[in-house]
């Protein structure tokens, strides 16, 4: 029988659950997981929940995403991934990795100091151009290995653009009033169709160019962690293929528009001038402000989530509202761009 979630909850707080020493346990949450932060590891749960763009309800959907997680996330940051782990119940307790049936599945990673996360550095103006060019290697890295799409049709063409956008629209569109504001949102949804609709043939050539590749999909500073030396990018999305595969402009942009939001617009230029120029997609600057203006549209959606969320607290649910508000305005000043 599956756990009440509450249930749930209550036992990833307990150190007995764990199959490490957990002395101290922390949980984290965004809208579609909580992370338990436990010892020296990491464990992630995704939420039964669906958006529409993503099915988490049935416990077989998330065994077989958790799994895809982990293969595409090893590309990134082997040394943080390492394994997709059953949570068993025998006698009315449960355990990570235990004996008896299962009820839940936890991706596993090493636990990497929070305090290295980069959205943290960057507020602490400890980020510079070195750490920005590690970032923009591994991903040129990584995009010569992940499938290009060439085909007129595929996932990730033009179409998929639009279909994103119409979701998108039609997502936000319960939040007006709460989030963002009647006209904003209908210059926005203006803009962005007279863009797709006058610029087919750039879409077109950055199909035949190559440029559509699996990307990452959710690249921003709150992704990615800077250790020493080292940096590691994680939780690339594997729910949904039309999200992960984009042209790469929508990768390269999220960051571009991360930087810019966070009042680090100087590590943004440089960021987009370096993968330029490690890349030669000189084409990539057409489309920036297009796709700054659909991360920050998409980040200012899911935040909104939250406002549904029963398990989020009251107050977070107010700070969820102010974030998505500066998201979508940002969103709003971007397509006033293209």
């Amino acid at each position: 029988m599956p756990f009440a979630t509450e249930d749930l909850l209550e036992a990833m707080k307990l150190p007995e659950t764990y199959d490490e020493p957990a002395e101290e346990i922390r949980m984290v949450q965004t809208h579609i997981s909580w992370v338990f932060l436990a010892g020296n590891f990491a464990y992630k749960i995704k939420k039964p929940v669906d958006f529409g763009f993503l099915d988490f309800t049935s416990l077989e959907k998330r065994k077989r995403l958790c799994k895809r997680e982990l293969e595409i996330n090893r590309m990134f940051s082997p040394e943080i991934y390492l394994g997709v782990l059953p949570l068993a119940s025998k006698k009315g307790k449960i355990k990570i990795n235990g004996e008896g049936e299962a009820v839940e599945y936890v991706i596993k990673m090493k636990q990497l100091p929070q305090e290295a996360l980069m959205l943290t550095l960057l507020g602490a103006n400890e980020i510079g151009t070195d750490t920005i060019c590690k970032i923009t290697d591994k991903l040129i890295d990584f995009y010569s290995k992940t499938q290009t799409y060439k085909q007129p049709g595929s996932t990730g063409t033009l179409d998929t653009v639009i279909f994103n956008w119409k979701e998108n629209f039609r997502q936000v569109e319960p939040f007006i009033g709460k989030t963002i504001d009647r006209n904003s949102y209908d210059e926005i949804k203006r803009k962005v169709t007279d863009f797709m609709e006058k610029n087919h043939a750039l879409f077109e050539a950055r199909l035949k160019e190559g440029r559509i590749k699996w990307c990452h999909g959710d690249l921003h500073s709150g992704n990615i962690f800077v250790v020493g030396e080292n940096v590691y990018i994680f939780d690339a999305i594997e729910f949904n293929e039309r999200f992960a595969c984009s042209d790469v402009a929508s990768d390269i942009a999220f960051l571009a528009m991360d930087l810019d939001f966070r009042r680090r617009t100087y590590l943004s230029d440089f960021f987009v001038r370096k993968y330029v120029e490690k890349s030669g997609d000189v084409g990539i600057t057409k489309l920036l402000d297009f796709y700054k203006c659909y991360r920050a549209y998409v980040r200012g959606k899911v935040i909104g989530f939250r406002l549904n969320d029963p398990h989020v607290l009251d107050f977070e649910k107010e700070d969820a509202k102010n974030e998505a508000k500066a998201y979508f305005r940002f969103a709003l000043d971007s397509s006033k761009k293209f």
